[in-house]
């Protein structure tokens, strides 16, 4: 039996099927991408031990002590996450955004009520975040349901943000389509401009999100692939906290 080729033969594509392979410079791309992909290298440095037995009862503790542990190891922002949503076909999207905060009620963020994951935690009000810290090999996942805080707590987070979130808050229209980027450019000099003037101006679209988690799950990288994963797992009784396979 013949061996088979490093690549199959593209000739045997079906016809009329597009393929960005289709042409010896397509296909040379390719091959270098998948190439640029096997070189590339994770946790090829030291990494932080985890003794789940040692960890809280509870995930909140656990999670912002990562996550300033993470900061201190020199991670960029590492209250940035990722945000899934679906809508009420359940076509699921993604987004980063960033954490606000982390409290006995949930992990907070904010968005207006008419963008995408506005209109979609409205018919569907369950989401899942994402942070990955790859300096310290660490991940966490948190899954729940999510609720929407009232008008007054929803201008506190955001007139205690940054003059840039206001401003880009004041801009509004997210998730809409976009005339061109001149609309967008004297969009925001006016938004800043009034965000310096009217450090409390109203955003009434701006909506406090909480995420109320019903599982978290803890995931320390090791260099041997014998990844640690510790999950939380909120019963009528409490937490539940249990092992899972890497």
């Amino acid at each position: 039996m013949a061996d088979h080729p490093a690549h199959p033969d593209r000739s045997s594509r079906p016809s009329g099927r597009p393929s960005p392979e289709g042409t010896p410079e397509g296909a040379a791309a390719a091959d270098a991408f998948r190439e640029l992909l096997r070189g590339l290298r994770v946790w090829e440095c030291e990494l932080p031990s985890f003794d789940p037995e040692r960890a809280p009862a509870e995930p909140l503790p656990l999670f912002r002590r990562w996550l300033r542990e993470a900061a201190e190891a020199g991670v960029p922002e590492p209250h940035t996450m990722t945000l899934a949503t679906a809508d009420e076909t359940g076509d699921p999207s993604v987004r980063t955004l960033m954490l606000h905060d982390a409290d006995e009620r949930g992990w907070h963020f904010g968005t207006h009520r008419g963008s995408r994951k506005g209109r979609e935690l409205a018919v569907r009000p369950r989401a899942a975040l994402g942070f990955y810290w790859a300096a310290v090999g660490r991940q966490v996942r948190i899954s729940g349901t999510v609720t929407a805080a009232g008008p007054e707590e929803s201008a506190a987070d955001l007139h205690q943000r940054s003059t840039g979130a206001l401003a880009a808050a004041l801009v509004g229209h997210q998730s809409e389509v976009l005339g061109s980027t001149e609309e967008l450019a004297r969009a925001s000099d006016a938004a800043w401009e009034r965000a310096r003037r009217e450090p409390d101006a109203p955003v009434p679209s701006w909506t406090l999100y909480v995420l109320r988690a019903d599982e978290v799950e803890f995931f320390q990288g090791d260099a041997r692939r014998r990844h640690v994963r510790l999950n939380y797992r909120r019963t009528e009784s409490g937490w539940v906290r249990e092992l899972l396979w890497p």
